[in-house]
């Protein structure tokens, strides 16, 4: 017997028993799609984190209060010894080497209101140079102004939705707004900059730092970002920056921060996390095995005297062995390349409805997932192949 006569032998089984094999497939195919389609995810949202903190520029250091390795809490939340100050902002800016600029922020929530209309927000304190670490566009007016830190001007810069919100048939520049208890000028609203870390940068009120403090009734400053001068070494300036500030507190009571740190730690945890779901789903591809390895029993028991006949005539056992083997190959290429096929088309689906976080399904997926498949297929097809191997072609033949 030829290997084209299994492989006929095989197909013939196959398309005999089409609702068998039918639901074999769907087994099996339905376990490659959600690996698919999990790690699509995964990478998608890898990037969408990375997209997130290249937007804040690879030479952005982020200066927080509160030391993480020490107090085991989240930077700028609870257990701090010292206030990050507006001094101190202002003595990493004159005083370190390879700083451009520096930007002192304070963060809040507040309601903004123009006449009758008026909405909660998320309150930015920052100075003048805050515009030089993030690189923004100006839609209209002009950003904080510069000056002394410590003296806050009265006035306010409004996120682009929001002014079109507040003033939609008349330009913001030059109106009042009140943000909680406080009346201010508005001096200019700035170009759309999407969403960045879960905040709609379009709808947020930029105030100067010294009056953030007043509003929120605080000391401390959340953050300060600095931004290297270019060809600088941030690591340099991360330990110039240290070594001034543990000089000013007296202890290191602070945490910088890189977004080359953060994308490397959570480019880890977010493949870490993608890995151990694609490896969740990929047991319901062993489940699907199972039910292959089913089917083939059945098979076997089916067709015994058609197993005996084929001994009589001289079929080899290995002959045999690879007509049942064949078909629990072609049951797990076919489910395979279903599920690849599905898993595709759902990527495209969630790329279409959640552009922000849906991705490509990474190359390595797609072949680890057929593969698998196919190890499935003929690992669960060895079983039943063994078994209609050993039966006797006397007794076999007895059951026709």
């Amino acid at each position: 017997m030829s290997a084209l006569d299994a492989l006929r032998l095989a197909a013939t089984a196959l398309l005999g028993r089409r609702w068998r094999s039918v639901l074999s497939l769907v087994g099996l195919s339905i376990g490659v799609t959600a690996v698919v389609l999990l790690t699509a995810l995964g990478a998608g949202a890898q990037d969408f984190v990375e997209r997130q903190f290249r937007s804040l520029g690879t030479d952005v250091l982020a200066i927080v209060p509160g030391k993480v390795e020490t107090s085991g809490a989240l930077p700028g939340f609870g257990g701090v010894p010292n206030d990050l100050t507006l001094a101190d902002a202002a003595a990493l800016r004159d005083r370190v080497a390879g700083v451009r600029s520096a930007a002192p922020l304070v963060i809040g929530n507040d309601t903004v209101a123009s006449g009758a209309r008026s909405r909660q927000v998320v309150v930015i304190g920052a100075t003048a140079e805050y515009r030089g670490v993030r690189e923004f566009e100006l839609r209209a007016g002009t950003f904080l102004p510069e000056g002394e830190w410590a003296r806050g001007k009265p006035v306010v810069v409004l996120g682009s939705k929001l002014a079109r919100e507040l003033f939609p048939d008349r330009a913001a520049v030059g109106a009042r707004v009140r943000v909680g208890a406080w009346r201010l000028r508005v001096v200019g609203t700035i170009a759309s900059q999407g969403v960045h870390f879960g905040i709609d940068m379009d709808q947020v009120v930029f105030v100067p730092t010294s009056m953030a403090l007043r509003m929120f009734d605080r000391s401390s400053l959340n953050r300060v970002a600095l931004r290297v001068l270019p060809g600088a070494d941030a690591d340099r300036v991360s330990d110039a920056v240290t070594e001034l500030l543990v000089e000013r507190h007296s202890e290191e009571d602070f945490t910088i921060t890189t977004p080359d740190a953060i994308m490397e730690t959570t480019g880890r945890i977010v493949g870490m996390l993608s890995l151990a779901v694609a490896g969740i789903a990929a047991i319901s591809m062993v489940v699907a095995g199972i039910g292959i390895m089913n089917v083939m029993l059945v098979s076997v028991s089916e067709r015994t005297a058609e197993i005996g006949l084929l001994k009589a005539v001289g079929a080899a056992p290995r002959q045999i062995l690879g007509v049942f083997l064949a078909e629990a190959l072609a049951l797990s290429f076919a489910g395979g390349a279903i599920g690849i096929g599905a898993g595709l088309l759902g990527a495209r689906v969630l790329a279409a409805l959640y552009p922000a976080i849906a991705g490509d399904p990474p190359a390595w997926a797609l072949a680890a997932s057929f593969a698998l498949a196919l190890f499935v297929g003929t690992l669960f097809g060895v079983l039943p192949a063994r078994r209609a191997v050993q039966l006797d072609p006397v007794a076999a033949l007895a059951k026709r």
